[in-house]
């Protein structure tokens, strides 16, 4: 009964299918290695040695499907977000190793496809890779965090807005990562139009190829910043 509470309490979290046949799953193992222990302590132990052996080369794959997505560095993040004031940018700031990062991953692409436009671009960086990042935009990348995945929007370089929030005790309030969610709480809808405005512009300081990097970044190419999809 113990376990089934908690697979509810974590299943609400859950966006996908997927999520949730994963939490029941995990909390089966849970269960097993229980029963095995009281039972007999060494079966208990081969049986968690094979679900930590299980863990650690049976790895979810990583999303590799069409996106609009810019992958930054820890030295990059910053200059990309000053580069053009008028550009508003959503950045995702995640790990790998986070299960919630991976099933919202092909949620962002499918959004960045929608949205993405010349006003209007999308981003994303790893901060269990580049923990300066994490610490400088105060994303807790800790095993128990609640703030990954985190996403910032940023306007004229400067954060206006994320999810999940922080209470005034540093702890992240419970956000749901669905599509509907995000184009809600950030007016997706809105900054689009907007957004759109500036490819009727004359925009003289932009060199011809930035034009086709929406392009490339879909195709995966290696960017000036080395950084792209496959990397990860």
């Amino acid at each position: 009964m113990f376990l089934s509470a908690i697979v509810m309490m974590k299943n609400r979290r859950s966006i996908t299918i997927e999520q949730h046949i994963g939490n029941i799953f995990m909390f089966s193992k849970v269960a097993n290695a229980i029963l095995f222990f009281r039972l007999d302590i060494r079966m208990g132990l081969l049986y968690l040695t094979l679900c930590i052996v299980f863990l650690m080369t049976c790895k979810p794959p990583l999303y590799m499907g069409p996106e609009y997505i810019k992958y930054f560095s820890d030295k990059t993040i910053d200059e990309e977000l000053e580069r053009d004031k008028r550009v508003t940018w959503v950045v995702e700031f995640f790990a790998n190793w986070s299960s919630e990062c991976q099933s919202f991953a092909p949620i962002f692409a499918d959004l960045s496809l929608k949205y993405n436009c010349t006003g209007l671009h999308f981003g994303k960086v790893d901060v269990g890779r580049y923990t300066d990042v994490s610490t400088r935009y105060k994303v807790s990348t800790s095993p128990l965090t609640k703030q990954l995945p985190t996403l910032i929007l940023f306007q004229a370089g400067k954060e206006v807005m994320r999810r999940p929030q922080i209470d005034k005790k540093g702890r992240a309030v419970s956000w749901t990562f669905s599509e509907e969610n995000v184009i809600r709480e950030f007016n997706l809808n809105e900054l689009y139009q907007k957004a759109k405005k500036l490819s009727k512009q004359p925009r003289d300081d932009v060199p011809e190829e930035a034009a086709e990097q929406p392009e490339l970044l879909a195709a995966g190419v290696e960017l000036s910043n080395g950084e792209n999809k496959k990397d990860k």
